[in-house]
């Protein structure tokens, strides 16, 4: 009877020690800076080489907002709020240079592997992009393809 409550307790003492700490920070979705973890590089959205292997597909924006930064030269940065098709997507943003026209495009869309095996569910996410700064002028602002907002830079 002294083995079995001996071996109890030393496999309550081992499972314990596998056990996660309720103290530490997890980052359970790695799309996501963890705000625990100030120094934690941010996830790069910019479309990669390995991109042509995967499906374009849809990111729902629900909302936009610009940012202008207290700097000099202004610095502008766009907050994104949205959701991808599915967990598995990922999401790409690429902002083009203005254009003889003063209007900046901003691509945003999302790509999955075609082969992979997903929940058809919506998966959020919030970004903030950081545009830069321009030169002085008035300047146009659309997200694919639509009108988003106007501003200008000093």
């Amino acid at each position: 009877m002294k083995k079995i409550i001996t071996l109890l307790f030393t496999l309550a003492i081992l499972l314990a020690a596998c056990g996660t700490n309720p103290n530490e920070p997890v980052n359970s979705d790695p799309s996501y800076p963890n705000p625990s973890y100030p120094n934690e590089p941010q996830v790069d959205y910019a479309p990669k080489p390995d991109d042509a292997l995967l499906t374009r597909g849809e990111a729902y924006i629900d909302s936009k907002d610009l940012l202008t930064l207290e700097s000099y030269p202004l610095q502008f940065m766009l907050n994104l709020k949205g959701n991808l098709p599915t967990p598995c997507s990922q999401l790409r943003i690429f902002v083009n240079p203005p254009d003889a026209e003063n209007k900046i495009l901003v691509d945003v869309y999302s790509v999955s592997d075609p082969n992979a095996i997903c929940v058809q569910v919506l998966s959020p996410f919030e970004v903030n992009v950081p545009l830069g700064s321009f030169a002085p002028g008035y300047y146009i602002l659309l997200i694919n393809g639509e009108q988003a907002t106007e501003f200008e830079a000093e």
